[in-house]
């Protein structure tokens, strides 16, 4: 994972496997929102869900752990990772 000046990171997570319809989206709002950090999650057609993070690269980087485990009724199968440029505008993390 690359790391933003400043020790500042966004990145863009693709997470597959059983997280449509099992809270997925909350559970990563919640998270989100407790840690300070800024972003979006949505589901995607495919049955993924999409989203996108910034904040603190140690904060980050426990999103994507806490990610990978997820809510207790989803099945995570994988997750993509992709570095994304920061969003200096963003100012909250939502889901839809």
């Amino acid at each position: 994972m690359l790391e933003r000046e400043g020790g500042l990171k966004r990145l863009r997570l693709v997470v597959t496997g059983r997280v449509q319809g099992v809270g997925f989206r909350y559970f990563a709002y919640q998270y989100a929102v407790e840690k300070g950090l800024t972003g979006r999650a949505f589901n995607r057609p495919d049955g993924a869900v999409e989203i996108e993070v910034q904040g603190p690269l140690e904060v980050v980087e426990g999103f994507v752990m806490i990610v990978r485990r997820g809510p207790d009724l989803a099945a995570v199968e994988a997750v993509e990772t992709e570095t994304l440029q920061w969003n200096t505008g963003e100012d909250s993390f939502k889901f839809f």
